[in-house]
């Protein structure tokens, strides 16, 4: 069979055992796409091409790489524990063989994945995806929930960038902090504890509570305040997300909890927010990601753009009153 002009050249720059290391590429776009189809459109591949590259690289690790499942094909467990370091030795032949010079960000097909809680997705997505629009076409932008599972995500390279409360105990990932957040008190419209001052008592014991955890907690620092004062709330349920606790709370006399990127969400509910009447930590809110990404002109701007739009948001919540200032 006559191999495609467009093809990985079969004759490449030879590694350890004569691997053609062409083929790092062709397996790194393979485990980012999951996909033949996908990945050929990336590589300008025919999918005859692409399949044949895909046997070649299954040939050099001796493992299958992806596989069927239903519809799709996902990867083995020996590639998703490379796909790290595959990514890793691709970013740095990138930057050995560009040395000193500028890249052309319009001219980078890349798809850079952002993990954090969903409200972030909601708060920075619009104009994020319009800046990759405008400066980096060829950037896809992939925002992925926070698990309940405390996986390394960044150093197994299942995201690039993390975002939000920075909890990882990693000692290579690199945490930046850039503000400070609050959580605040959520309930519906007329709910009974609006009759009143919202005090440490009646927040306590007017209705019961619903928790927000990935984890599925009943318990945390709402709890631990109370306690101090002798107080204790009535914990109903937990759910995993910011949005889907506010769809509970608009319909039930639940008290709910929100960070502050998801108060317009509560407005656009018409949900009342307030300031919860006990002393609770800061949460430290800033990004995190694998020093292995600190030189990737594209993770750089990725970086750099999620600065500038938190900073951004931040500044036009501080300008927002919560719904008791109104």
């Amino acid at each position: 069979m006559t191999q495609s002009a467009a093809e990985p050249a079969a004759g490449g720059p030879p590694g350890p055992g004569g691997l053609d290391l062409n083929l790092l590429v062709a397996l790194d776009v393979l485990l980012e796409e999951q996909s033949v189809q996908g990945a050929a459109r990336r590589l300008h591949l025919s999918e005859p091409a692409m399949s044949r590259t895909l046997g070649r690289v299954r040939k050099a690790l001796g493992d299958p790489v992806l596989v069927r499942a239903g519809r799709r094909m996902v990867p083995t467990p020996h590639a998703l524990a490379v796909r790290a370091e595959v990514s890793a030795v691709v970013e740095r032949a990138r930057a050995l063989f560009a040395p000193g010079r500028d890249t052309d960000l319009r001219t980078v097909s890349r798809t850079l994945t952002i993990i954090g809680h969903d409200a972030i997705a909601g708060a920075l997505g619009p104009a994020l995806f319009a800046r990759a629009a405008a400066e980096a076409p060829g950037i896809r932008i992939r925002f992925l929930a926070e698990s309940h599972l405390d996986a390394p995500v960044l150093r197994h390279g299942t995201a690039d960038l993390e975002v939000g409360v920075i909890d990882t105990d990693l000692p290579e990932v690199h945490v930046e902090q850039l503000h400070e957040d609050r959580m605040l008190g959520v309930v519906r419209a007329g709910h009974p504890l609006l009759d009143g001052e919202p005090t440490p008592e009646r927040y306590a014991t007017v209705a019961g509570h619903l928790n927000v955890s990935r984890r599925g907690r009943l318990h945390g620092p709402v709890d631990t305040a109370l306690a101090e004062l002798g107080l204790e709330r009535r914990v109903v349920g937990t759910v995993g997300t910011f949005p889907a606790s506010l769809f509970v709370v608009r319909d039930s006399d639940l008290i709910g909890l929100i960070s502050s990127w998801s108060v317009p969400l509560a407005d656009a509910l018409g949900l009342v927010t307030f300031e919860v009447p006990l002393p609770l930590p800061p949460m430290a809110v800033g990004l995190a990601w694998h020093p292995r990404h600190d030189a990737d002109p594209a993770h750089a701007w990725l970086r750099r753009r999620v600065r500038e739009l938190m900073a951004a948001e931040r500044a036009g919540q501080d300008r927002r009153p919560t719904s008791d200032q109104r």
